[in-house]
């Protein structure tokens, strides 16, 4: 049931407002949520790829009451317990020891603020920022033109200072190679001959994404390592856009420790999985390099509500959350099966042209007409009716999926359990052996 209300006094993001008809969610528990009605789905996609821990998660909603009972808010000029600890935690999981944690309301202001600190340590206050065709890094004004998104596409990356770079996306050929390895290699030597060419005052930072996104782009392996070592090499800060891809989303804490010391980035920021969705909070976490350049200088920023402490102690729950239960461990198991399942519907099916992902609970199933040409269901970012139906019949009978474009974006709870995750896969099948795709 749609709340008449929400309807006519809600401005809703990514819609158009007279098109939007959303039911209401009045509750949920684990990989599960429902509606006004009553009716119940299997959560899929996380609602937005964050609800890591699942919905209403008793450990955060405990952390939630107790912070609530004792401290609400205090500003950053005071000192708050869980701030402290959640930043500590933070340093420990990524092996930032020595460096520091600034908080955020989101993923998109930590994204800002992560250039902002890698321009003013870097002492490059103009300087340039390379970013990604095909990748996503908020809605502000700033970070619109940081992405390389169709729904961004309104920004002015020039005035921003932001140079774009051709995606690493193997399954369309990128810079002509034939292979993944050749693929990752080829899209961080092209970062590195940007970075070279750019005019003054220079390259002061590389903001990536690591792996995950809702562009569904997964970059191979040979990426990540290939770009720190370019980055590396020319002095330009490294930036990962850890938003979705943290808090075992691609099987580890952050996805780029699958690299080791490899991988490694200067600065990395996080949201979503941090409390799980339960409320609001991001992160930009800095390597100790990056905090001792900025330690004797006026940190010209703020937020009224950054490390709020309400927010801070969910952080710090959810961070025991993954640990206690090994939910980390869990995405890296479940994501294997979850992969080789969506692998075998692949040979069944030939309108899916690629399967990408199975480090974690994430993967992505692009759509094609044709498996030889790899011509698309449809071109970028048109959604194809098939997948839509598909999208509403599933729906219907109580499963969420998420899709944008050609692609069908699984991302479940951490905590599904291993029968949801294969009935789920079992409909995806059913539904699209009934199909038409046209």
């Amino acid at each position: 049931m749609t709340s008449n209300l929400e309807r006519s006094d809600v401005l809703h993001s990514w819609c158009v407002q007279a098109d939007w008809n959303g039911p209401t969610i009045t509750g949920g528990r684990g990989a599960h949520f429902w509606d006004a009605e009553g009716r119940d789905f299997l959560d899929m996609s996380s609602l937005a790829e964050c609800m890591n821990l699942g919905h209403q998660h008793p450990a955060l909603v405990r952390a939630i009451q107790d912070q609530a009972a004792r401290l609400c808010f205090t500003t950053s000029a005071w000192g708050a317990e869980p701030r402290a600890e959640l930043a500590h935690r933070l340093l420990d999981k990524s092996g930032f020891e020595g460096g520091r944690v600034f908080f955020t309301l989101g993923g998109a202001d930590a994204n800002e603020h992560a250039v902002k600190f890698a321009r003013q340590a870097s002492g490059k206050p103009r300087g340039l920022i390379i970013t990604r065709d095909r990748s996503y890094h908020g809605a502000s004004y700033a970070t619109m033109a940081l992405s390389g998104d169709a729904r961004t596409a309104s920004a002015d990356p020039e005035a921003f200072g932001v140079l774009r770079a051709l995606p690493p996306y193997a399954y369309r050929r990128c810079l002509g190679t034939r292979s993944e390895d050749a693929c990752g290699e080829a899209a961080a030597a092209h970062v590195a001959q940007l970075i070279d060419q750019a005019p003054a005052p220079g390259v002061a930072a590389v903001l990536m994404e690591p792996d995950a996104g809702t562009n569904g782009i997964v970059a191979p392996d040979t990426y990540w390592p290939a770009l720190r070592q370019a980055t590396r090499d020319r002095g330009a800060l490294l930036i990962a856009d850890e938003v979705m891809s943290g808090f075992g989303r691609c099987g580890e804490w952050f996805a780029w420790q699958r690299h080791g010391e490899a991988g490694r980035p200067d600065l990395m920021t996080l949201a979503k999985g941090l409390t799980g969705a339960h409320v609001p909070l991001g992160a930009v976490v800095l390597s100790q390099a990056v905090a001792a350049r900025l330690e004797h200088q006026m940190l010209y920023t703020g937020l009224t509500y950054c490390g709020h402490p309400l927010a801070c102690a969910a952080g710090v729950a959810a961070m025991q959350a993954y640990e206690d239960e090994g939910l980390i461990e869990r995405s890296r198991t479940l994501g294997r099966q979850m992969f080789e399942r969506l692998k075998g519907l692949q040979a069944k099916h030939p309108v899916i042209g690629d399967v990408r992902g199975g480090h974690g609970l994430f993967a992505v199933l692009e759509f094609v007409k044709d498996a030889a040409t790899r011509e698309p269901l449809a071109p970028w970012p048109d959604s194809p009716p098939a997948l839509k139906r598909l999208v509403d019949e599933a729906r219907q009978v109580g499963v969420s999926f998420a899709s944008r474009g050609n692609l069908l974006l699984l991302a479940p709870p951490l905590v599904i359990g291993e029968a949801e995750l294969s009935d789920a896969i079992d409909l995806l099948d059913r539904l699209m052996t009934n199909q038409v795709f046209a």
